[in-house]
C-alpha cells in the first residue's frame, strides 16, 4: 500500500503529456513542500519547459533515494485514480487543482519542517540550510 498520486499539469493531462508518479508521500502536504522547495531554488516552472520537470524529479527522487517511488512518464500510462491522492494539477509550483481525490486532504507535516527535510537529502552543495528556508519562505507569503 503506497500514499501514491501523479503531478502534472492541466494541459498535459488533457493531452496526455509527461506527468510524475509519487508511491509515497503523495499527501498534498508533501507535495506542497516539493513545489515549494522548487520554487525556493527559483527552478524553472514545469509548465514552461522540460529543466522544470527535471528538477522536480531530481528534488523528490533525492528526498527518497534508492530506485523506486517516483517515476515519470505520459499520463494515461501513470495510476491516476489511484485511490489515494489521485492527481495534481501544478501552475507556478502551486497546486491549482485536483482530480480523482475521495479522500481527507493529508496535514500531517509542518510546511517548514518538510523542507528542512526536503533540504537536508539533497547533495551538499545544493543545501539551502534551514535559516535560508526560513529567510526565503518569508518572502514568498
Amino acid at each position: 500500500m503506497g500514499n501514491r498520486a501523479v503531478i502534472t499539469t492541466k494541459e498535459n493531462f488533457e493531452n496526455n503529456g509527461v506527468g510524475v508518479y509519487l508511491h509515497w508521500n503523495g499527501g498534498r502536504d508533501s507535495v506542497e513542500a516539493f513545489l515549494t522547495y522548487c520554487a525556493l531554488k527559483q527552478y524553472r516552472e514545469p509548465e514552461t519547459d522540460n529543466y522544470g520537470w527535471a528538477r522536480l524529479c531530481q528534488v523528490i527522487g533525492n528526498f527518497f533515494g534508492g530506485t523506486c517511488s517516483i517515476g515519470i512518464d505520459t499520463v494515461n500510462r501513470l495510476d491516476c485514480d489511484n485511490y489515494d491522492n489521485g492527481v495534481y494539477f501544478i501552475e507556478n509550483w502551486k497546486i491549482v487543482g485536483r482530480k480523482y481525490f475521495r479522500g481527507r486532504e493529508q496535514d500531517e507535516y509542518r510546511l517548514i519542517d518538510m523542507l528542512v527535510e526536503i533540504d537536508e537529502k539533497q547533495p551538499k552543495d545544493e543545501q539551502l540550510g534551514k535559516r535560508k528556508i526560513e529567510e526565503l519562505l518569508g518572502g514568498l507569503e
